[in-house]
């Protein structure tokens, strides 16, 4: 691969996942750095594939929120599709919160900043369908960026994927996501009710030790009890009770 796209000089690889390769990269022209995120090679031919990548895209461009990574723009070169990001200088949550470094007040903020993106974002018709800690990046003024909107679907629009197939990381996925049914908004809020637990106790509310444990655990289970020694505010306590009912119905039915 070249280490020049159009006006873009790639600087290194950031990491990599199944929607697409993210590289750091200088824009020479607006003299700033950016994330640039690839359609993998092997299936940068796949008119599927592409029609997702391209959807990414376009809701996340429609987003305009301060806690929400921004896209600059879209970009084509030598079959080469890809999109010019905002670059966050920061760490995953999913490592903070296994440093053990954030404080009760810095959760707090987190949860609220997190809620907003997603109220933003939910505002637009748009699903992100894959919220988890490693979607959400922390930067070292404690401010939250959401990532990632590669299985983000605009709300009401056809499916990209084949019916029953499943999109997001299992650990976090509600249970409707898991039987294959249709995602909507109160999917992306029972994710946030994953992410506040593991944010407030450190580990995750459904485990197993392989993944259809994980999912049976989901589906039938209910959370793991938060040890009483953990220190959670009421009120936080209470919004992660509501995030996680099986029932999308009986669910939190918006941010």
């Amino acid at each position: 691969m070249s280490q020049v796209f159009l006006h873009y000089e790639i600087l290194q690889k950031l990491g990599e996942g199944g929607m697409g390769i993210v590289y750091l990269a200088q824009d020479t022209r607006l003299n700033r750095k950016v994330a640039l995120k690839f359609l993998p090679r092997r299936i940068s031919s796949n008119e599927l594939e592409r029609k997702r990548f391209e959807i990414e895209a376009q809701a996340a461009a429609g987003l305009n929120h301060p806690n929400i990574a921004q896209v600059y723009a879209i970009e084509e070169l030598d079959d080469e599709l890809f999109i010019s990001l905002e670059y966050v200088d920061g760490r995953e949550l999913k490592d903070c919160i296994e440093d053990g470094e954030l404080t009760p007040e810095e959760k707090s903020k987190i949860s609220v900043q997190i809620a907003g993106a997603l109220k933003a974002a939910h505002d637009k018709g748009i699903i992100h369908r894959d919220i988890k800690s490693r979607n959400i990046m922390l930067d070292a003024g404690g401010n939250i960026k959401v990532m990632d909107f590669g299985l983000a679907r605009l709300d009401g629009s056809d499916g990209i994927t084949k019916t029953g197939t499943t999109l997001g990381t299992t650990a976090y996925m509600a249970p409707e996501q898991l039987r294959g049914e249709k995602a909507d908004t109160r999917s992306d809020i029972w994710s946030y009710g994953v992410v506040l637990y593991e944010l407030f106790t450190g580990h995750m509310p459904f485990s197993g030790l392989h993944e259809p444990a994980v999912m049976y655990s989901i589906t039938e289970e209910e959370p793991t009890e938060i040890d009483s020694s953990v220190a959670i505010p009421k009120e936080i306590n209470n919004v992660i009770d509501r995030c996680l009912i099986k029932d999308i119905e009986q669910r939190s039915q918006s941010m």
